[in-house]
């Protein structure tokens, strides 16, 4: 209190209270800042897939190393393929983030027919091969060093599978022909013509081999749909037409009778159908989940993986990351997924070429509805379709198509309006940009209403964004 009795506020009191709130309220606001800078979209989607690979690599080895040192004496047969699949994916990763988008565009159709061409051969093979063979066991048909093996293209000692390549090829060549069409799609003659009859052609030559690729594909396809505006009466016939495609491909073609029994486990969990394709899988699966807890047996220290669970590499690895590392592991990769979904919906959203937009939340929608089925068959909460979990699953095809895809969605991220111009302001050496990737296109200048440039407001001389009017991203 000083002499003429005027209280004097207690400053230091001020300066010590937290601020109102509490610890929550300051954590969002640290969040909210950290979006928004720049550059976070590119670091998020570089961070989740770069984790989500690097646990794909381990699990791999984990699931696989016993049965491979059965098998060959060498417990690393595995997961040096693995590793070469992402090797060769970091490669198309690298491509795919430098490539314009003019190049993509480009080569949309001709990605289209290679995928065609492709597919019709599986089918083809596979089904003569059917024919020729009697009971249970097809043999394939070899022509020099070519065979088709169910899904599989097998070209001397390389595998593909073509469905892999149909995926990146419907997203592509779908949003190059919705960019081409604008407006338009929103009526039925321009979504005829001919975006339907060439999208349904493709899902049922990939469906005949791989349902479950087909359904994922099919909800590719309305993600491409939902983020060109298509009407809902659209997605209204688009499930009517799903549907029925589905039920025409689980009861008609032969030597597919494992499609019926996984829906039949899936109903009613108590029949018993062939040990490998209905019952037997479904519930090692749930016996994998269970015995891990909160913090699972160990990494590496699963049991149902020596051959009691199958396809413990592939489609069900996620019963192994739950048995090895418990409930934890498991939240791990669903929170990589949920950023992933976060940061491909965001770049999206912000990304101002519109080719750019819809393969963005195809790709998005495609990584996430993938992951959602594989691990929903997992739980039990859908039905099996062999789906592979992504970035995580074993497989050289599906790893080196989704870290080519990842790249397209890292060259969005850099062109969106805020990343182009941080990245422009301060730019990386040469050798980095030849090294990794080159600076992304400036945004074009925007002027309001009336007419002139808000870049030039405040200093009257242009910034990059309004130095670069007319440039196309």
């Amino acid at each position: 209190m000083r002499s003429d009795g005027e209280e004097v506020p207690n400053l230091t009191h001020e300066r010590t209270r937290p601020a109102e709130g509490g610890w929550a309220a300051n954590f969002v606001g640290t969040l909210r800042g950290l979006l928004d800078r720049p550059l976070a979209s590119y670091y998020l989607l570089l961070s989740s897939v770069g984790l989500l690979v690097f646990i794909g690599l381990i699990m791999v080895f984990s699931v696989t190393s016993v049965g491979n040192y059965a098998a060959t004496g060498s417990p690393f047969t595995s997961i040096v393929k693995q590793t070469l699949s992402a090797v060769v994916g970091l490669l198309a990763f690298w491509v795919c983030q430098r490539l314009p988008v003019r190049t993509f565009r480009a080569v949309a159709v001709p990605l289209l027919l290679a995928s065609f061409f492709l597919m019709c051969f599986v089918d083809l093979m596979g089904w003569l091969a059917a024919r020729r063979s009697s009971g249970d066991t097809v043999q394939a048909i070899h022509i020099g060093p070519i065979w088709v093996e169910d899904l599989w293209l097998h070209i001397g000692g390389l595998q593909l599978q073509p469905a892999e390549l149909a995926k990146f090829a419907l997203v592509v060549w779908g949003a190059d022909l919705l960019v081409r069409k604008g407006r338009t799609i929103l009526t039925w003659r321009e979504l005829l013509v001919p975006l339907f009859p060439v999208t349904v052609t493709l899902l049922l030559l990939v469906g005949y081999n791989d349902l479950g690729s087909m359904i994922c594909m099919v909800v590719l396809f309305t993600g491409l749909l939902w983020a060109a505006g298509a009407r809902l009466q659209v997605f209204g016939w688009l499930g009517a037409f799903f549907a029925a495609g589905v039920v025409a491909l689980i009861l008609l073609p032969a030597h597919k009778d494992y499609r019926l029994d996984r829906l039949k486990v899936f109903f009613d969990p108590s029949i018993d159908p062939k040990a490998e394709n209905g019952r037997y899988q479904y519930l090692r699966g749930l016996w994998a989940m269970a015995d891990g807890g909160w913090f699972g047996v160990g990494l590496g220290q699963g049991h149902l993986k020596w051959g009691r669970l199958p396809n413990a590499h592939n489609d069900f690895i996620f019963a192994i990351v739950a048995e090895e590392l418990g409930v934890v592991g498991c939240m791990v990769v669903l929170l990589l997924f949920g950023m992933l979904t976060y940061t491909g919906l965001r770049i999206a959203r912000r990304v101002e070429d519109p080719f750019r937009r819809l393969v963005a939340a195809a790709i998005t929608i495609w990584f996430v509805g993938q992951a959602i089925i594989n691990i929903g068959g997992v739980v039990g909460l859908m039905p099996i379709t062999g789906l592979p979990l992504p970035f995580i699953s074993d497989g050289g095809s599906a790893l080196v198509v989704a870290l080519g895809a990842a790249g397209i969605l890292t060259s969005s991220a850099r062109a969106e309006p805020e990343c182009a111009l941080a990245m422009h302001a301060r730019p990386p050496r040469k050798w980095v940009r030849l090294l990794w990737a080159p600076l992304p296109p400036l945004p074009r200048a925007r002027e309001d209403d009336d007419g002139t440039d808000p870049s030039t407001r405040t200093t009257g001389r242009p910034t990059l964004a309004g130095s670069t009017r007319g440039r196309s991203t």
